[in-house]
Order: C-alpha cells, then sequence, then structure tokens
C-alpha cells in the first residue's frame, strides 16, 4: 500500500506540490517555545517525503520548472517591495557587502582547509562549499569547472557534497537568524511612527510655513489651520504666514513634530481634526491605474481640489506623503479637502478594492521575462569558462528598478502592495517544496557513501564561518539593526527559507526584505565564482 502510493505520488507532481505547501505549513505554524518554521517547514516536507520515496525505490519530485517558477516570482516581487527604498539604502552598502565577500573568503579557505585535511576530492569540496551556501547555480559552476579541470565525474561528486551540506546550510543559517532577532527590540533603524499634533503659534513675527518646513529634518507635513480661536479651518499652504494665537495642524515623524513645536509655540489641547465643518479627511484607495506610478506632486490634488495627501498606507507602513513619493495601485491615501469634494476626490482616485488585487500582468510578465534573460546570459570569465547569474537574480534587480521606477510614460513598473505580498508567499512555498524534493532525493544516496560524514564537517564550518561572520561583522562592525540583519543573513545565504522565517518572526517587517534584496544579486555572483575556483583545483 505505501508503495502504491508513493507511486501515485510519483505520477502526480502537482499533487505533490500542494500537498506539501498545504502540510508543510501546518507543521509550520506550530510553535515551540514561540519559534516556528513558518514557510521553511515545506522545504523540510519535500525532504522528508522524497527521502522517504527514494528509500522505497521511488522518484517523488516537483518538476525542476516549476521551482524556477516560484523562484522567479518570489525574487521579481521582494524586488519591485524593496525597489522604492533600496537604491537609497545601497548608497552605504558598500562596507556590509566589502565584508561579505571577505566572509565568503575565509568560508572557502576553510573549507578547502578541512576538506583537504579529511582527503576530500576537489570537486566534493567544491559541491559542498554550494550546498553549505544553499546555491544552487554555484553548485552547476564548480560541477562545470571540475569536468574543465579533467575530473570526468566531477559533476556527480559535486552533487554528493551539495545534498549533504544543504541541509545544515538551511538549519544553520536559521540559527544565525533567530540570534538576529534576538537583539531586534533594540533596533535603532526602525521608522518612526507618524502622529498627528495641533500646535499653538507663539511667535510674533509671522513666518511663512514653506520657510518652516524647510528647516525641519525628517518627514512633515501641514494639513490644517486656524485663524485664532473661531475663525475658519483652512488648507495651509507654503506662502501663507502663520500668525501669534493661529492654530496649525501637523503631520510627521515625532521628531519632526517635536521640531515644529520647538520653532513655533505650544502643543495645543484642541484637535482640528474633530471639526469637519470646512476641512474633511479620509482614506481613499489608489486604484485607478492611470495614477499608479506618479508622484504625489504630479498628482495635482492641490490644484485640481485644493486638497492635500497627508499620509499613504502601503501595508502595514504609514508614509507622509511628500511630493516625491511614487503612488502604486492598492495604496489607501488619506486626503485633507473641503468637505463637500470628498465625493469627487473618491472618483478621482477610484477608491475600489480592485486596486488592492491587481497583478499588473503587463509588468509582471514584461517584467519576468527580461530578469529571466537577463539570468540566463552568459558571462565568459578570466578561465575561458561561462556562467549565468540565475533566473532569480535577473528578476531581483529587473523588480528593483520597477519598483524604483513606477512608471515609464503610460507603462506602470510597479505592482500593488497585496498583490506583489500574494505573488511572493506563493512564489516561494512553490519554490521551497521543489527544492526539498530535490534535496531529498539526493540525500539517500549520498548518506550511502563513506564520505557523507566528511561532507558533514566540512559543509558545518562553511556554513558556520558564513553564518557567524555575518552576524558578527553586521552587528559589531557595521552597527547594523536586528530586523535587517535577519533579512540579510537570508541573502546572503542566498535562501528563501530563512528570509520566510524572518518575515513570519516580524510580521513581513519592510526592512527584512530590504536587507535580503541589499545582499542578494553580489552573494549569487560571489558565490559561483568561488565554487567554479574550488571545482577546478
Amino acid at each position: 500500500m505505501v508503495t502504491g502510493l508513493l507511486h501515485h505520488f510519483s505520477q502526480n507532481p502537482v499533487l505533490v506540490l500542494f500537498l506539501l505547501i498545504g502540510l508543510g505549513m501546518g507543521v509550520g505554524h506550530v510553535k515551540v517555545k514561540g519559534v516556528s518554521l513558518g514557510a521553511a517547514a515545506v522545504l523540510f516536507a519535500g525532504i522528508a517525503l522524497a527521502a522517504w520515496g527514494a528509500s522505497e525505490g521511488v522518484a517523488v519530485d516537483v518538476p525542476a520548472p516549476l521551482g524556477t517558477l516560484g523562484l522567479a516570482i518570489f525574487t521579481f516581487a521582494i524586488g519591485v517591495q524593496s525597489g522604492p527604498n533600496f537604491f537609497h539604502v545601497i548608497r552605504t552598502a558598500g562596507g556590509p557587502l566589502a565584508l561579505m565577500l571577505l566572509i565568503f573568503l575565509a568560508a572557502a579557505g576553510a573549507g578547502v582547509g578541512v576538506g583537504r585535511a579529511l582527503g576530500m576530492d576537489p570537486a566534493l569540496i567544491a559541491g559542498t562549499f554550494a550546498g553549505a551556501t544553499t546555491n544552487t547555480p554555484s553548485l552547476a559552476a564548480a560541477g562545470n569547472a571540475a569536468v574543465l579541470a579533467g575530473n570526468e565525474e566531477g559533476s556527480a561528486i559535486a552533487t554528493v557534497g551539495y545534498a549533504v551540506a544543504y541541509l545544515y546550510g538551511v538549519t544553520g543559517m536559521l540559527f544565525f537568524c533567530l540570534m538576529a532577532l534576538r537583539y531586534r527590540r533594540a533596533d535603532k533603524d526602525a521608522p518612526s511612527p507618524l502622529i498627528n499634533r495641533t500646535i499653538r503659534v507663539e511667535r510674533k513675527d509671522s513666518p511663512m510655513i514653506g520657510d518652516i518646513a524647510e528647516r525641519i529634518s525628517g518627514e512633515l507635513k501641514f494639513s490644517r489651520l486656524r485663524r485664532g480661536e473661531t475663525g475658519p479651518i483652512t488648507r495651509p499652504r507654503n506662502e501663507d504666514r502663520i500668525n501669534r494665537d493661529d492654530l496649525v495642524t501637523v503631520v510627521g515623524t515625532q521628531e519632526a513634530v517635536k521640531q515644529v513645536i520647538e520653532a513655533l509655540g505650544h502643543g495645543s489641547s484642541h484637535s482640528l481634526l474633530e471639526d469637519r465643518r470646512y476641512l474633511d479627511f479620509r482614506r481613499i484607495t489608489v486604484s485607478d491605474p492611470k495614477l499608479a506610478g506618479r508622484t504625489v506632486a504630479e498628482l495635482g490634488v492641490d490644484a485640481k481640489f485644493g486638497a492635500t495627501i497627508s499620509r499613504v498606507r502601503r501595508g502595514d507602513v504609514d508614509m507622509v506623503g511628500t511630493p516625491d513619493l511614487v503612488l502604486q495601485e492598492g495604496d489607501r491615501v488619506r486626503v485633507v479637502a473641503p468637505t463637500g469634494r470628498m465625493a469627487e476626490i473618491s472618483k478621482f482616485f477610484g477608491d475600489s478594492a480592485r486596486g488592492l488585487s491587481s497583478i499588473n500582468p503587463i509588468a509582471l510578465g514584461v517584467g519576468m521575462a527580461l530578469g529571466i534573460v537577463i539570468g540566463e546570459w552568459k558571462f565568459l570569465t578570466p578561465t575561458g569558462a561561462t556562467f549565468s547569474i540565475g533566473s532569480a537574480a535577473g528578476t531581483l534587480l529587473v523588480g528593483l528598478v520597477f519598483g524604483k521606477i513606477g512608471r515609464i510614460k503610460g507603462f506602470v513598473t510597479a505592482l500593488p502592495f497585496t498583490a506583489t505580498a500574494v505573488l511572493g508567499e506563493f512564489g516561494l512555498l512553490v519554490f521551497l517544496a521543489q527544492a526539498g524534493t530535490k534535496a531529498g532525493g539526493q540525500i539517500a544516496d549520498a548518506f550511502a557513501g563513506g564520505d557523507w560524514w566528511r561532507i558533514l564537517v566540512t559543509g558545518f564550518v562553511i556554513t558556520t564561518v558564513v553564518g557567524l561572520g555575518t552576524y558578527a561583522s553586521m552587528r559589531w562592525i557595521v552597527g547594523m539593526g536586528g530586523t535587517r540583519l535577519s533579512g540579510l543573513v537570508g541573502g546572503v545565504q542566498t535562501q528563501p527559507a530563512v528570509l520566510a522565517f524572518a518575515n513570519e518572526r516580524t510580521g513581513s517587517d519592510p526592512r527584512v526584505a530590504l536587507g535580503y534584496a541589499m545582499v542578494y544579486p553580489v552573494a549569487m555572483i560571489a558565490k559561483i565564482f568561488f565554487a567554479q575556483f574550488l571545482g577546478g583545483l
């Protein structure tokens, strides 16, 4: 009966895929002392099922093209999410990237030293490096380099090392990710929550609002103005001058609001938000595709409706409606406008739930295709061999650019945040199911050989050097916060399961994805070069 069930699984890979997703996530949601595996459980479920099938002589797997598709969708979605902030952060990423390359060099050196001491073949060491850093493209590079060096069995030997080292490559990095998350409460890079505050003006020199705003460091917007105690509430403009005893309402980060209070007067007990006779406010969903990819300034709602966009909510994050903020479908804008024009403004934005779920199939299709082409492009190395960065790195790079640009004339390049969240999670689960069955099918054969314990020792050393080196250097040299570091650990390891674990623990904090995207492309290319070098020794 068991063999018959396994044979049925072997003939129905789509059934296996969704069975692993469902059962794996069922296990992944179980918490032990507050810790759960999350999506990583799908990977381990795939390993267990495939290894069980191999022990019975039945190949149970999810086809490789499905895994490629899932990973490409996942990385593209991560890229689009991270694009708006990535290029700002990358300007200061030279130090972390340099440290990461030094860590890879140390890990490769340690792997060669331990592997040779244990009498391992160079191809086996290179494959172990690929598995310990959970990087499939580097496995291909290691095997090709070994064959070019005259080892005809090099590709098969490298695969054995990859399969055995892969398991600790995932579980070990989950441990270092958890270490990073342990100190996330002390993060200094947490975004400051936005607050509203009404301020009573005490200055007698009648300063101009625009002049005050220019002197404030941090994001801030003036949303309401009342002259004296009983005057009508109006929408302030940069050229307006404010007088003693006027009331102004500002929205911004806590630090920025504090600066405005010190510059103008003192916080007032009056609330201009409660009086909606003159100005009203409402959360409105951006669902009109014509508005996606445009900045707040480009919409011109102040000239069209006499309105102000004070905040923009994307996912669970509130942002100040600064003029250069690029809007996406599904964003919820907080508009302050004359009471009688709210219906007109809602129609302008669309205000439909459709904007939350639109996947923008044109941008998705074009971006994915372009990323896959870039990923498959063959680059020539100084040794005469070729390598490609892989579809995952290619789609990530295109996603970052698409997310940053937002729009190219009439072509909207960004996707709604909710759509990228759904696509990313589904793509990740598909990839983990495929990767698990692939590794599980190889592990049974690998452990049947006599080199398994040598591979385990060498792989343990390589993964630990990478994980501990990343944790220590980023925390104590760079001073990176634990939340971003947890995502960066996944990016250094090029391991989506680690990213999924960090997202599960942080409620998908944007800093996690940003840390992952910051190092992933460079980590991917660096690992390919190191594995190619090791395989050719």
